[in-house]
């Protein structure tokens, strides 16, 4: 009998009509940034206020068109930061999407999984243990239905709930006892239900207290927090500087108005605007990327920690396997079937009997692909035609740490009661009290299932139990009738990502609720080192000293029970490690928030885990995992790419800015064309890296050191030795500019044209660490491609184009003189990259 046939729900034309008129189911969130709120911030930011003292200057100067021009870059930047903030948004608002709960409703008399936004008044939902309920509603049906409301209470005891019955039912406060109203937000502890959906969004009671909710805010990452004090440092350095050489270059030389547009152009080119745009970009625009691999990234600073995990916790099932649980060998006393072939034998009575109990000791309407692998068994054999017949589920003794074992209630047609139990053999065996032989056949038998692969349950029960029933199933007087062996078979693709790990020096270790055995031949075909394996058992008898001395050499954890999860978590990171950890239930929610990186379950995982977690895997397979991995490292090393070339290009600007004051030069560089380098080509240029394709050495390296810098000296210092490249390059043709007493306009425009390919040879400088000039160029990147030609194509603009040449005061120039620049840039090349192969070991990260 199928518990939830009896529900249709609503047509899905009428929940769309909802939708539509009442809102999404979502409480308002004043995270999200219009355009004219990203306007405002970048109205605020040091280097549009720059702009706007530049063009006004010029407008003293009497100089209309530059000012014209510094104004039309100001609105630029504008329009660029606008641009790309609000792709961001969009980002980060479709991630908003699928971090939102997911809910499990019935419409149209069928059941299918929707985000929990999408959940409207009227909705019937499906509940379960570890489900977070989606919207206030009222019970329909259910048995031993238990929820945590602490979030509207404070109280962390769970609240007993029951039906309505289907009459009106009046609304009580979170909290109450024995009533039937659930809360959106609230967990589910225990139980399965099905609830009429009363209230959603800002109407539910989680939406009263809504406005307190919108102002919590999570810890900046890392990585940001790194950036924003190294760009309020170096803009503090360059603001200072710039108004001394201001005051001494109008005292000197008593052109204050010059001066000034001087000191501005400095400040300009010392301020490091770029550094927190770029990462925030590359940030989200990784997790995106992640995203697509079929990953969700719920915090950006997962991103950072990816690349420095050394240690991955899995579990087995599904994680490793394929979560594609079948039946495949009974055993009842000595007596064993086999049921790996099509035919499934009948006729023999325990065969029968332990198929029929082994069906109703699971839930009617299973999801857990173990129990849906006796109701396909029963389906198959005559002796689960009737077995959920004619019977009602009075009482349920759910699987705890305290019982590895689940016990149901059944009043039969003729109002006797059936107790069906299935769990792990020795913990059958204790509830049947056997006696010490047949504990010690249970073990034999047990051993040699799991040597071949299974995972081992023991079946029992107890017929005519009688009212009032224990509290616990310890003394429910259970019949033992045999061992059920199930197989879940290997994922294809784990024997290859766990070797990729051992490559990348991340080990990889197995937690799992099953027998020793089973987890040893697992772990041997997937590739994961089994000379030593630790139960739950050992585990509970080890202080927390001894067990921090065990996990260093130990890759499979058998018999672990969830709460025990978490002390093998914490052991590890005291030694050490940075440990990346996966998990699927309520009680994998402690593990997977003291873990470095918690990784999630999309597919099977509760709604409480995936919150407690950085990462969800939207499919439950380990190589997603591995690939996560991957993309973290080569993020985190494009950043490190990008950063490296932002802090490089500012060297040779800054250096063209102070040097006509050093030694009484022409002003070449002005704030117009600071602005064009630092607001167009710079950011445009700085985007190539987050397109780069991975290094071909990327997963054989060492996980990456989690203390290390961003920032770090060898990067600072490889930057500096770039950038004073190139500056050189631009110095050397400004001063043979003005040895062949060249106009000031045209050499203004060689030196531009050997910043902008000063850029492009930056770019190809930093593409790679660990390989050949000749080998990055020929992997493929369309982003840079395009970039490349974008920049190209606005330096010929501006040389071309008469009136835009004009507004940048530059000359004509002789095609053999743009050959000198390129020349220059080309030593600057050759130069660095012999150069590099001393700095790739301090530069790889």
């Amino acid at each position: 009998m199928d518990a939830f046939s009896d529900y249709r729900g609503l047509a899905g034309s009428e929940a769309a009509l909802r939708l539509k008129r009442e809102g999404p189911n979502e409480l308002p969130h004043a995270g999200h940034r219009t355009a004219w709120r990203i306007v405002r911030e970048v109205l605020k930011e040091p280097m549009f206020l720059m702009l706007l003292a530049a063009g006004g200057i010029y407008l003293l100067l009497g100089e209309r068109s530059e000012a014209l021009l510094i104004v039309g870059l100001a609105s630029a930047s504008v329009l660029i930061t606008v641009i790309q903030e609000a792709r961001s948004e969009r980002v980060l608002e479709a991630l908003r999407d699928l971090t939102s709960p997911r809910a499990l409703v019935i419409r149209d008399g069928q059941r299918q999984r929707i985000a929990g936004r999408d959940v409207v008044r009227g909705d019937v939902v499906v509940l379960s243990e570890g489900d977070r309920i989606p919207a206030d509603a009222v019970l329909l049906s259910g048995q031993v239905f238990e929820t945590d409301e602490s979030l509207l209470t404070g109280e962390s005891v769970p609240v007993r709930k029951r039906p309505s019955g289907g009459g009106p039912a009046t609304p009580v406060a979170p909290g109450g006892e024995e009533s039937a109203f659930v809360f959106a937000g609230t967990l589910v502890v225990r139980g399965q239900s099905i609830a009429e959906v009363i209230a959603t969004g800002a109407r539910s009671e989680i939406g009263k207290i809504g406005k307190t909710l919108e102002g919590i805010e999570r810890e900046a990452p890392r990585l940001a927090r790194q950036t924003n004090r190294l760009a309020k440092g170096l803009a503090i350095i360059g603001l200072g500087v710039s108004a001394l050489f201001t005051v001494l270059d109008g005292a000197l030389r008593g052109a204050w108005l010059e001066a000034l547009l001087g000191g501005v152009a400095l400040s300009m080119s010392l301020l490091p605007e770029e550094l927190p745009l770029v990462l925030t970009v590359f940030l989200v625009m990784g997790a995106w990327r992640i995203t697509k691999a079929g990953v969700l990234t719920r915090r950006a600073s997962a991103i950072e920690s990816l690349g420095s995990a050394t240690v991955l916790c899995t579990d087995k099932t599904g994680t490793l396997t394929e979560n594609r649980m079948t039946i495949v060998e009974l055993r009842a006393g000595a007596a064993v079937v086999d049921l790996r072939g099509d035919a499934v034998p009948a006729g023999d009575a325990p065969t029968d009997r332990m198929i029929r109990i082994g069906q109703l000791a699971c839930p009617p309407d299973p999801f857990d692909p173990m129990e849906k692998a006796f109701h396909a068994l029963a389906g198959q054999h005559p002796a689960g035609d009737a077995a959920m017949d004619g019977g009602d589920l009075v009482r349920d003794y759910p699987f705890g740490s305290d019982v590895l074992a689940m016990s149901n209630v059944w009043r039969q047609a003729d109002g006797s009661l059936l107790v069906a139990t299935k769990g792990a053999p020795e913990a059958v065996a204790d509830l049947c009290r056997l006696d010490p032989v047949r504990r010690a056949a249970l073990r034999q038998a047990t051993d040699d299932m799991a040597a071949r692969g299974m995972r081992v349950l023991g079946i029992a029960q107890a017929v005519g139990a009688v009212e009032p029933l224990p509290v616990s199933q310890r003394d429910l007087a259970l019949e033992f009738l045999g061992l059920v062996g199930l197989s879940d078979p290997l994922r294809a693709t784990v024997p290859r990502a766990v070797g990729e790990c051992r490559s990348a020096g991340i080990r990889v270790v197995m937690i799992t609720g099953d027998y020793p055995t089973t987890a040893r031949a697992i772990a041997d075909e997937a590739g994961i080192e089994t000379s030593a394996i630790l139960s739950g058992d050992d585990l509970a008898r080890m202080t927390d000293d001894a067990l921090v001395a065990q996990v260093r050499s130990v890759n499979v954890f058998a018999r672990i029970r969830p709460d025990q999860k978490l002390r093998i978590v914490r052991a590890l990171r005291r030694t050490g490690d940075v440990v990346a950890m996966t998990g699927d239930g309520v009680n994998d929610a402690p593990a997977l928030k003291a873990a470095d990186i918690g990784i999630a379950m999309g597919g099977r995982g509760s709604d409480v885990a995936r919150e407690a977690s950085a990462i969800v895997l939207l499919r439950d397979d380990f190589g997603s995992i591995v690939q996560t991995i991957r993309l973290g490292r080569r993020i985190y090393d494009n950043i490190h790419k990008a950063m490296g070339f932002v802090m490089a290009i500012h060297v040779p600007i800054a250096g063209l800015a102070i040097l006509p004051l050093l030694s009484g030069l022409p002003l070449i560089l002005m704030p117009v064309h600071i602005a064009f380098l630092e607001i167009i080509v710079d950011p445009i240029c700085s985007i190539a890296f987050e397109a780069e394709p991975e290094e071909r050495d990327l997963m054989t390296r060492r996980p990456r050191d989690p203390g290390a810098a961003l920032f770090s000296p060898s990067l600072i210092a490889w930057s500096l030795v770039q950038g004073a490249a190139v500056l050189l390059a631009a110095a050397a043709i400004l001063f043979m500019c003005v040895r062949r007493g060249m106009p000031e306009a045209e050499a203004r425009a060689l030196v531009l044209v050997t910043l902008v390919l000063g850029d492009i040879t930056l770019i190809l400088i930093n593409r790679s660490f660990s390989t050949s000039l000749l080998r990055a160029f020929l992997r493929p990147n369309r982003t840079l491609l395009l970039i490349l030609g974008v920049d190209i194509g606005l330096l010929a603009l501006i040389l071309l184009v008469p009136p835009l040449r004009g507004l940048f005061r530059l000359g004509t120039v002789a095609p053999q003189d743009l050959a000198y620049c390129v020349l220059a840039n080309a030593v600057v090349l050759a130069t660095m990259e012999f150069f590099k192969r001393f700095w790739r070991t301090a530069l790889r990260t």
